[in-house]
């Protein structure tokens, strides 16, 4: 077993000592996915630590667009729910690249790439190819790609 999953397992064990429904409830779900994730294809296998962090990142990610609908829809309370389980499930993942940082590491894979002979809007995915392995668990897709289109404009 990995060490990120025994710990989730250790979590969970605390949280239902302690009696913290939110915290035993949202681990649940992790670890539901996890076993998920590990009993999908063709046959069985054991997560590794990085591959564990993906499905909390997937998991926190579910917990904020929940959220976002839930207050769309005008049910605030499920929304604080949703909102406390995708900041719990935050703990468990590496602290995310701020704005600036993000920018100064898309602004030297823009530069790469035009060294390379990649020019304007056509040269996403260029970029993105580069930029990708650097900030693979500190920032989310979307975020990246937002990055890339506003210093590819620029």
């Amino acid at each position: 077993m990995t060490t990120l999953k025994a710990k989730l397992q250790e979590d969970l064990t605390t949280a239902i000592r302690e009696r913290n429904e939110l915290h035993s409830s949202t681990l649940r779900l992790t670890l539901a996915a996890i076993t998920k994730e590990e009993v999908a294809g063709k046959e069985a296998r054991v997560l590794s630590d990085e591959e564990v962090l993906k499905v909390i990142a997937k998991e926190a990610k579910k917990r904020r667009e929940a959220a976002e609908a839930f207050a769309q829809g005008g049910r605030a309370d499920q929304a604080a729910r949703e909102t406390a389980e995708g900041e719990f499930l935050d703990t468990y993942l590496p602290k995310q690249l701020t704005d600036d940082e993000l920018g100064a590491i898309v602004a030297q894979a823009v530069d790469e790439a035009r060294a390379a002979g990649a020019e304007g809007p056509r040269a996403m995915g260029a970029v993105m190819k580069i930029v990708s392995p650097k900030v693979a668990g500190l920032a989310e897709g979307g975020r990246v790609a937002a990055a890339v289109k506003k210093h590819l404009s620029q």
